[in-house]
């Protein structure tokens, strides 16, 4: 372990010696300042006036006490008039001054205050103070979320010491499973001095010697699990000493796994099992024994989704050898594509795969990480267009689903092929520095559900997925207008201001950046905008590019009658065929869009914009559309964008530099970042969401939800994905392993902002009951279909054998095969019928080829509404 220490300075250092258990020190100093503390108090300060100015100075009434104020504190405002960029801001910092008024930053670009509001809320600087690493080995905070966890976390840190004095000792770590070496550290753990409280005084706790001991027993093993978990924290530890956001630990932190460790295991097993094999798993048989990682390379698992948290649990696989045996292997099924914004937090991918489909490029990654990993991409998405190809021969094939997925309804439908298949679910998400982790095992644990808030989180949020040219939701088209935004109104800008400090080279930007570039100057404006009219010029033939002339080149590529290789039509499922709009100045829609947008790109270049849409409907009419032969290129996909960069030569390049020459004399550009509660914003947002709806013929979005779900959008952070690939990692050594209790298994819920770590054993199943008859939702009727084939009458007795209860209803998906209401006469047409031809004739669909069993639901005589019953498997 290493460690510095100064007035300056703060240190996150992670102790390693021991894989099952980790210890996390953090020292920031003695008088480390919390900047942004995630804490805040609601207090309702109302606001007499607000200057424009820089600063913007704001003045209390009489009644609000402006004592409670201090300069630094972070405050937001609501019920402002006129000035209303205020309302639900991003916290502004303050500052105090001798009269009373408060500072509050830069507010020239603002309307005029009117009236009304008050300050809402208030985040306090807050300073914290951390001991050196002699004073906290004596009187360790931990970080705990009761007076249990605070014992162990004690008992650890005595473990961890006698750990340290073992290996100074004897120069090694203890033997893996050698009781005399682990009896030797509970000695030197009894041995050390008592811990002390924060005051001093002596901590009456005894010694857990038998965690002590599993402790010893499994410290010289490694887990790549438990260094993704711990090393995730640990590096928002460092972010947090960077940024001086979010509260430090304070001060130490311990996370054990012992429970992926066997309970019916022998208390010593037998140490050649575990001794090491000169092989990159040595860590991890040091800890389970080579028998176990032998099961484990044999395993095969289907891992949905291969964005952030995928490409981590895909590299997590890769390193503990998941399927890297003859017989194991990895599925990987994603439809999407690399896009360079993934490249922050998808680490798997590298420029070079812009527009390479997410599954083939992870799939090729993690073959580098371990040349014995069989890895098989799939492109098709997991829904019920797709159940052909994910049917009953290949889940027959797979004995576990890891499922990294951004949306309720995906993984709703996932956790519903599990148990339909009675496979186990590993299952994680994130949100900012939120992030869960859990397992589903049938018959032992409950099955997935939603959280309550689902349904709402659903509509405030995004799925992270692809949606430049297949959206097929309300929320894909919000996406994408939400990154049409970023793209024009701040990305360009950024780049041009950034070309404008060395304009003689454009080494310095890579290929997508280049054809960006090309296609701002080189587009409807072959210079900068010098007034309102140019801004509206190009507003239209953005208008012109996205909804018409992009359309129309993206059908020239995908045709509506496109065909792909195995027969389906390419416009199909999910993927909705577009059609290109035409421009109509009467469209409160058009007109709001092109006035939002050259609003924006007037802003951005510095020119004054209008208001008057009287005005302005009568400088469109003036206005030609520009011709799409005038419009700047567009791609398909980033991969064709890469190709035109591969063909982007000396006098395209010559090209460029003489636009750029241009667009870079004058001041920068303002590069404009997002505000929810800016209307011009907001407006673009809509419009384009609700154009590009148009497009495909998705119901849009009104204002004021667009407003509420693009204000709510939440990066994601590699420190919380990794987190929470490493806790679905310790959960799979369970899954994988002998058959484990329910008491073996974690859920994990984690905020790496508040320093809270929670793990709790799942719920059992719930069990139902109609009459005698119980069961749970893993459970199923099982009947197979005979030789010959046995009628309906046949199986309609052979479930009233099976659970004694008479069958009101039979239903294979929304098809009715029988009714007790029904006329006899119509009752014995069907009761006389083969099972199969009788679904075949009702559903007019032939079973897939391989499948294997019929689904069909059941309601009987005297049902509760409230009662669901286990479907029925008739076996083909």
């Amino acid at each position: 372990m290493e460690l510095f220490r100064c007035a300056s300075t703060q240190v996150t250092s992670l102790r390693t010696c021991c894989w099952t258990s980790r210890q996390l020190f953090c020292d920031f100093g003695e008088d480390f300042t919390v900047q942004d503390p995630t804490e805040a108090e609601p207090l309702m300060a109302a606001i007499q006036h607000i200057s424009q100015g820089s600063p913007g100075i704001l003045t209390l009434r009489e009644e609000a006490d402006a004592h409670r104020f201090n300069s630094g504190d972070l405050v937001t405002f609501s019920g402002i008039e006129g000035m209303v960029e205020l309302n639900g801001c991003a916290p502004r910092p303050l500052h105090v001054q001798r009269d009373g008024t408060l500072e509050i930053g830069d507010t020239t670009t603002f309307s005029r205050y009117l009236r009304g509001g008050a300050v809402t809320e208030v985040k306090r600087p807050k300073t914290v103070s951390h001991e050196p690493l002699d004073t906290a080995l004596l009187q360790p905070r931990v970080v705990a979320q009761s007076p249990q966890e605070v014992h162990r976390a004690h008992c650890l840190h005595q473990a961890f010491h006698a750990l340290h004095k073992f290996q100074q000792l004897h120069g090694r770590p203890p033997k893996p499973w050698d009781p005399v070496d682990a009896e030797m550290v509970v000695d030197l753990a009894q041995a050390l001095e008592s811990l002390k409280g924060t005051e001093g005084e002596p901590l009456e706790e005894q010694l857990d010697k038998a965690l002590v001991r599993t402790v010893a027993l499994s410290s010289a093993g490694g887990l790549s699990p438990m260094a993704a978990v711990l090393g995730a924290v640990a590096a928002q530890e460092v972010l947090k000493a960077v940024s001086k956001k979010f509260m430090p630990l304070d001060q130490w932190l311990y996370f054990d796994a012992l429970d992926c460790l066997p309970e019916d295991e022998e208390p010593f097993p037998n140490p050649e099992d575990y001794a090491p094999r000169d092989c990159r798993y040595d860590g991890q048989i040091a800890v389970f024994g080579a028998g176990f990682q032998e099961k484990l390379s044999h395993q095969h698992y289907l891992l949905v989704g291969a964005g952030a948290i995928g490409c981590e649990l895909l590299k997590g696989f890769a390193l503990v050898g998941l399927g890297a045996g003859g017989s194991g292997g990895v599925t990987v099924a994603d439809m999407d594509h690399v896009e360079r914004s993934n490249l922050s937090r998808q680490f798997l991918f590298r420029p070079q795969d812009f527009g390479r489909p997410k599954a083939e490029v992870a799939a090729e990654a993690a073959h580098r990480l371990n040349s014995d990993l069989q890895v098989t991409p799939l492109t098709y998405q997991l829904d019920l267009t797709t159940e052909h190809i994910y049917g009953d021969n290949f889940f027959s094939s797979v004995d576990g689903v890891a499922a990294a997925l951004d949306s309720f309804q995906a993984r709703r439908y996932v956790a519903a092929r599990c148990t339909h298949y009675l496979k186990p679910l590993l299952e994680a998400g994130t949100k900012g520095t939120l992030g869960s982790a859990c397992v589903f095992i049938p018959h032992v644990t409950e099955d997935y559900r939603a959280p309550a808030s689902a349904a709402a989180s659903e509509d405030a949020s995004y799925p992270v997925c692809t949606v430049r040219h297949f959206p097929s939701t309300t929320e894909h088209t919000l996406q994408w207008a939400r990154d049409e935004f970023e793209g024009l109104f701040r990305l360009s800008a950024e780049t041009i201001n950034c070309h404008q400090q060395a304009f003689t080279s454009l080494a310095h930007l890579d290929e997508s950046q280049v054809l960006t570039l090309q296609q701002v100057v080189l587009g409807v404006l072959r210079e900068r905008p010098q007034t309102w009219q140019d801004c509206v010029l190009w507003a239209l033939g953005q208008w012109q590019l996205c909804f018409h002339y992009g359309i129309t080149q993206l059908l020239s590529r995908f045709p509506p009658d496109k065909v792909l290789e195995d027969g389906t039509l390419f416009w199909s499922g999910p993927k909705q065929c577009p059609r290109p709009l035409e421009f109509d100045a009467s469209q409160d829609t058009h007109l709001l869009y092109v006035l939002a947008a050259a609003s924006l790109y007037a802003q951005m270049h510095g020119l004054p914009g209008s208001r008057d849409q009287t005005a302005f409907r009568r400088l469109l009419k003036l206005l030609p559309l520009p011709d799409p032969q005038d419009l700047a290129p567009i791609f398909a996909s980033d991969l064709e964008l890469a190709s035109a960069y591969a063909e982007f030569g000396p006098e395209q390049s010559k090209k460029l530099h003489e636009a750029l020459e241009i667009w870079t004399v004058g001041p920068p550009l303002e590069p404009l970042t997002f505000e929810k509660d800016d209307d011009f914003h907001v407006d673009f947002v809509a419009a384009a969401a609700s154009l590009r709806a148009q497009n495909y013929g998705i119901p849009p979005a009104d204002r004021t939800k667009t407003k509420q779900i693009v204000g709510r959008i939440t990066p994601a952070i590699a420190t919380t994905t990794a987190a929470v690939a490493g806790l679905v990692g310790l959960e799979l050594y369970k899954v994988v392993g002998s058959p484990r209790p329910r008491s073996a298994f974690r859920h994990s819920y984690l905020n790496l902002a508040e320093n809270y770590f929670s793990r709790w054993v799942p719920h059992a199943p719930a069990i139902q009951e109609f009459h005698h008859w119980k069961w749970t939702c893993w459970d199923r009727l099982e009947v197979p279909a005979g030789q010959p084939e046995r009628t309906l009458e046949s199986l309609l007795a052979h479930v009233q054998k099976l659970n004694g209860l008479r069958v009101r209803m039979l239903l294979h998906g929304k098809a009715l095969l029988y009714s007790a209401g029904w006329s006899p006469e119509k009752q014995d047409q069907h009761l006389s019928r083969r099972v199969t031809d009788l679904v075949l004739e009702v559903t007019r669909q032939v079973p897939e080829p391989g499948q294997r069993v019929l689904v069909l639901e059941l309601s009987y005589e005297g049902e509760k509404e409230d009662v669901t019953f286990p479907p029925l498997h008739y076996k083909l």
